[in-house]
């Protein structure tokens, strides 16, 4: 009986006899890591590079084509490919050839999966690495593009960076902007080497740590310092320096990365040179500039200081500092920016001009929640350079398909100032609630203690909550007895707290000098309820505009207005119900822009009954309205609240096509008769 070999083995047998190996499939667990690599500010185009066993390598262009191009494009988030590029015209790349002759068939969802001569089986140099250009729109459900994406697998990547202040003054400054440049690298802090150094360099290592700018350094000075610790034998700087494990050997930025992963970076000296790193040089000095939020405020009675140009681009709906939707300002209107070509070099520009440094993530697809009006920018296309974001080349946003569905968002880098541990919650029934506990300088001792909860408000707490990196405040809490707080941390050690609402960190807010709450333990300790998402609601100001008008109603019609509190206290003391009020009225559109239901914050316990109208009101203000004359002066004021009612009995035959909570989870801008029965 004769025996055939199985197709497989056939081919096999064949490849082997033609000195071939046969097409083979990814072998490695998951789903394979891409990047692109190479000159230019966009982020769809560039030399293809793949993650394989901790280093990344080149992909060479032979039997590459649109199909290849348009699985690793879609790998990397986009739509789809618009070509591909040969014969490295996105620069060579370094290390290995990792892939060869790739043929997918196009339904792949990663690289890996299509055919190959196997890992790092390769006859190409990298003069033929190959490269793609990539639809610049995002796939639906891409949410957004982070620095770490494309760094590599821990412990082997340009992680992590600070200075080390050497100067005295340096050390007792906060945040350090000033000191000498260390990475850390395989898990270790490495010192970078000043050979080569620039100025772009500087501007990298800076935008990571949260500031805008970098300036010059006294070089001499330091080297002076370098050079006297060398000769001393108190110090091990001599022996480690000769070390290549102390060292980065080079670093070569153009200044527009958000991460110094992402320049040119030599570790060690080249393979077969035998001279230790860094020959001759010292520590790279970097000094930056911290954004206006970020400085030490410094008082000078007699002089006022010239106010800064508001900047026309703002963050909103962001839980922390330094993170929000994009809206930018054109012919006096805000407006927002469409994600169709966003990427982390334009939002560094936006995080620049606000004072903070370079982007570390950008979202996609209104992660942030959606804006009002305009979407005045799209496909902006910055070098990185750019002082503003209006001189980047870009296009209108609503012609080009753009919805507020696309509206983009950014989080920057923002300075470490030490805020966040000068403040905890204790006791609470979860991590984002509790008694507010601070660190202050008592005595010169430094404790713990904590706030008195007179004065204590919502914008107190907000500012607590971003300080704990929390996001926003739902509750101030004034009654705490049913927390228990951390022994020995009982006594109140800040007392008459008021904040704008604007500070980093509670002990930059307005408090008494000596403490002074009548109340010095117990109940009157202040605590929050924090959370990550909140409701931000915004006023059609045009609508008001069209709909103003000016009315005399008499007081006999007014007696449920005035029961509700919707009339000013001058109301108190007329002859009801004789006589007249002149009032205001317009129509209001408000709009929550934010990421979480507007709901009233009493519960239903606590609303209140409401005579005229028999039935609990939860009218709470949540709007002020200011009636100014042409030359800014206050003439009069109003407000707007919540409207959420609870009917108690339903009249025979009526009716609703939908069911309504109790609870209310909508609130009505406008006053309107709503027939209400109990949810069942």
């Amino acid at each position: 009986m004769m025996w055939s070999p199985p197709a497989t083995l056939s081919l096999l047998l064949l490849c082997l006899l033609l000195g071939q190996a046969p097409l083979s499939r990814s072998q490695s667990p998951g789903t394979t890591k891409l990047r692109l690599v190479g000159p230019g500010s966009r982020p769809e185009e560039g030399r293809l590079e793949v993650l394989y066993q901790g280093q990344w390598g080149t992909v060479c262009d032979d039997d590459f084509a649109l199909q290849e191009a348009t699985v690793a494009c879609r790998q990397l988030g986009f739509e789809g490919a618009l070509t591909w590029a040969h014969s490295a015209k996105y620069g060579p790349g370094e290390g290995p050839i990792w892939l060869d002759n790739v043929r997918c068939v196009g339904t792949e969802s990663s690289l890996g999966q299509c055919g190959s001569n196997g890992w790092g089986v390769s006859d190409c140099s990298h003069s033929e690495d190959v490269g793609v250009v990539c639809q610049p729109q995002r796939q639906r459900g891409y949410l957004s593009e982070r620095v770490s994406n494309a760094l590599g697998p821990q412990g082997r990547r340009l992680e992590e960076v600070r200075l080390k202040p050497i100067l005295a003054s340096a050390k007792r400054r906060s945040p350090v902007t000033e000191g000498a440049v260390e990475v850390k690298y395989e898990g270790h802090w490495r010192q970078v080497c000043d050979q080569g150094w620039t100025r772009n360099n500087s501007k990298v290592v800076c935008g990571m740590l949260g500031f805008p700018s970098e300036a010059p350094v006294n070089n001499h000075y330091y080297r002076k310092v370098w050079d006297s610790k060398m000769r001393d034998p108190r110090f091990r700087l001599k022996s480690l320096a000769q070390k290549n494990s102390f060292w980065i050997h080079r670093v070569n930025c153009l200044g527009t990365e958000p991460h110094i992963a992402s320049c040119q970076v030599q570790v060690a000296p080249a393979r077969g040179k035998l001279q230790p790193a860094c020959l001759g040089g010292m520590h790279a000095v970097v000094s930056c500039v911290a954004g206006p939020r970020f400085r030490p405020l410094k008082a000078k009675p007699g002089r006022k200081e010239s106010r800064a140009e508001e900047p026309r681009v703002r963050l909103r709906s962001g839980a922390q500092v330094g993170e929000g939707r994009v809206e930018v300002l054109k012919n006096r209107q805000w407006g927002t920016v469409c994600d169709h070509g966003w990427n982390l070099i334009s939002a560094s520009v936006v995080c620049r001009q606000l004072g903070f440094g370079s982007a570390r993530e950008v979202l996609f697809g209104a992660q942030m929640g959606q804006g009002l009006g305009l979407i005045h920018m799209s496909e902006v296309r910055c070098k990185g350079s750019e002082r503003t974001l209006s001189e980047c080349p870009s296009l209108d946003g609503s012609p080009n398909g753009c919805q507020h569905e696309n509206d983009a968002a950014v989080r920057c880098n923002v300075p470490n100032m030490g805020f966040q541990n000068q403040v905890r919650l204790a006791g609470g029934r979860n991590p984002e609630e509790g008694v507010v506990e601070v660190q202050v300088e008592v005595n010169g001792v430094r404790r713990w203690g904590t706030v008195c909860s007179d004065h204590w408000g919502l914008t107190e707490a907000m500012v607590t909550c971003r300080q704990l990196g929390l996001g926003f405040a739902s509750h101030a809490i004034k009654d705490t007895w049913y927390w228990q707080g951390t022994a020995g941390a009982e006594e109140v050690v800040m007392s008459g707290v008021r904040c704008s609402g604007t500070e980093l960190a509670l002990q930059q807010c307005q408090r008494h000098g000596p403490v002074h709450c009548p109340h010095s333990t117990g109940r009157g300790s202040a605590g929050v309820s924090c959370t990550d998402s909140a409701p931000d609601l915004v006023m059609n100001a045009q609508l008001v505009q069209e709909t103003a008008y000016l009315e005399d109603r008499p007081l006999s019609q007014l007696y449920c207005a005035h029961e509700e509190n919707c009339l000013s206290k001058s109301a108190d003391h007329m002859d009801w119900p004789y006589g007249h009020r002149r009032l205001l009225r317009f129509s209001s559109q408000i709009f929550n822009l934010g990421r979480a239901d507007f709901r009233p914050k009493t519960g239903r316990h606590s609303w209140i009954w409401h005579q005229c109208h028999m039935h609990y009101h939860s009218i709470e203000v949540f709007t002020h309205y200011d009636l100014l004359t042409l030359n800014g002066s206050k003439v009069a004021e109003g407000h707007k609240a919540s409207f959420c009612l609870e009917d108690t009995n339903c009249p025979a035959g009526m009716w609703l096509p939908v069911s309504i909570s109790a609870s209310c989870y909508s609130h009505h801008p406008s006053w309107g008769q709503v027939p209400l029965c109990p949810a069942q």
